[in-house]
């Protein structure tokens, strides 16, 4: 397995463990962050192919577009589910993405899945279930709403990144990550633009630094890692980013720690600890 490769992922895993805390610094709504999110690694990476002369419309570019409006619409659904369920009914649907990534890189990559990576990203899936078991979990009407948004969301997740790695040999990651991003500039305009609740001088700092940070820098890295790993390898990583978001909660919010998530986390280090001996 090439070690620079799976740094640069768990790298990004832990990068994006930032994300929950710049989300509650905002004072905007969810859509308008998502402007942010996606509109600034846009512009800047739009920009940058324009300097470099490369053309917004080479190779396959439709594919790019098409996982681009694919991501814009999980992004939706993943504001969705945290609107209408719990953080634990949430948290534990979405990141079922990594087993929808192995399917989907089985089938559409025709990547060879042994049973042993199998067994390992099951195990990093029961972190997931132990680390979060203390939380609420209900099955009214409301939740069903945002746990069915939940699980379309991890799907499509996962089909944006079969998606993109199947392109990683063609465009630069630069490239990818702005056509990640492309239509989610254009979709969230109007919601960040004309709503009453405008943007703060600390929002739009909060902002800039939150898509450059986990928007360009972090999905750099991934998209890095991604060219050489294999899809479903490079997914299970990204269960860190859930120990990552626990240990930020803590430090950074005062969230408490409870031996849950203590041994959760323990397991899905653990997991991830093999899956670079496969």
């Amino acid at each position: 397995m090439n070690q620079r490769a799976y740094v640069a992922v768990i790298s990004c895993a832990l990068i994006a463990g930032f994300g929950g805390v710049f989300v509650k610094g905002f004072t905007i709504p969810a859509t308008s962050i998502a402007w942010f999110r996606t509109a600034i690694p846009a512009l800047i990476l739009g920009g940058w192919m324009l300097v470099k002369g490369i053309s917004f419309f080479r190779g396959n570019w439709k594919l790019m577009l098409g996982a681009s409006v694919l991501n814009t619409i999980r992004m939706y659904l993943y504001f969705v589910a945290y609107i209408y369920t719990s953080i634990g009914n949430a948290v534990l649907i979405f990141y079922s993405w990594p087993i929808f990534a192995t399917i989907y890189s089985s089938f559409f990559l025709k990547e060879k899945i042994s049973k042993q990576q199998i067994g390992i990203l099951l195990l990093a899936f029961l972190g997931i279930i132990v680390a979060y078991s203390n939380q609420t979990f209900s099955f009214g009407n409301k939740d069903f709403v945002g746990m069915a948004a939940a699980i379309f969301s991890a799907a499509i997740y996962a089909m944006t990144v079969i998606l993109f790695k199947k392109e990683t040999n063609n465009f630069h990651r630069n490239e990818i990550i702005f056509y990640q991003n492309f239509t989610g500039l254009i979709f969230y305009f109007p919601f960040f633009f004309f709503v009453n609740e405008l943007p703060t001088a600390a929002d739009w700092t909060l902002g800039i630094v939150y898509a450059n940070l986990i928007g360009i820098i972090g999905f750099g890295l991934f998209f890095y890692g991604l060219k050489y790993l294999k899809a479903s390898v490079a997914s299970a990583l990204m269960y860190i980013e859930v120990v990552s978001a626990i240990i930020l909660s803590y430090v950074w919010m005062g969230d408490q720690l409870s031996w849950n998530m203590i041994i959760g986390g323990g397991i899905i280090l653990v997991s991830s600890f093999f899956i670079n001996r496969i």
